[in-house]
């Protein structure tokens, strides 16, 4: 009878110390990259729901075209989102990004726009009698009170980024979900489960780092100690 062989990546079992030694590199790349394309997404999908959002704000008649579009963006499957942005941005990053993005407009604009319509009707008009403007209105009163909603949604929006990362494995830009894709290709089991935990422990880390930032600019709604 022949005795199992001593090396774990020999065994290929899915716990590995073997495996996160001999591809530190490799994994080190794969989640910059997943962190790169995340950043980027979230980031920019944020500069275009905010000005959204205040437009669908301050024109009515632009809330429900606004809401629509980005609601049915959000229901086109990855794949096909891909395929659609592929003659604009070729096989790179920047198609992962762009559909990130268009993803992540639905919860980041409607999220923004319902703190905006949150706020009491008579702080602005408060504001407005201690000479407030419609500019500074909005960014030293309205966008203030309005962060909670919106850092949900962007929480939300950023953990959808890192787990829809991964599908950009069909063009070669999924950071770790390279790694996922690959390693079911060749039933390789520690590639596998190490790129999916470190996939979940980078969501998990994202959103409380932004829940951390969210309590930092919203001091206010801290529970005061009785």
């Amino acid at each position: 009878m022949t005795a199992p062989p001593d090396d774990c990546l020999a065994r290929n079992d899915w716990i590995c110390g073997a495996y996160l030694s001999s591809r530190r590199q490799i994994l080190w790349d794969a989640v910059l990259q997943h962190l790169q394309l995340t950043a980027a997404s979230v980031l920019l999908g944020l500069v275009i729901a905010v000005p959204l959002a205040v437009a669908a704000r301050r024109w009515r008649w632009a809330a429900g075209p606004a809401l629509g579009l980005t609601t049915v963006l959000y229901t086109i499957p990855s794949l096909a989102m891909f395929s659609l942005l592929l003659p604009v941005y070729g096989l790179s990053a920047s198609i992962v990004v762009a559909g990130l993005v268009l993803y992540s407009l639905t919860l980041l604009v409607r999220n923004i726009l319902a703190g905006l319509r949150a706020v009491p009707e008579d702080t602005r008009q408060a504001a407005r009698g201690m000479g407030y403007g419609p500019v500074r209105l909005l960014l030293a009163v309205e966008l203030p009170l309005a962060v909670p909603a919106a850092m949900a949604g962007l929480r939300i929006a950023t953990v959808s980024a890192v787990s829809l990362v991964t599908v950009g494995a069909i063009v070669g830009y999924g950071g770790l979900g390279n790694l996922i894709y690959s390693g079911m290709n060749t039933y390789f089991k520690a590639q596998v489960l190490t790129a999916s935990v470190l996939c979940v422990v980078i969501a998990v880390a994202a959103d409380l780092a932004l829940l951390g930032v969210q309590r930092l600019l919203t001091p206010w709604t801290r529970a005061v100690p009785s």
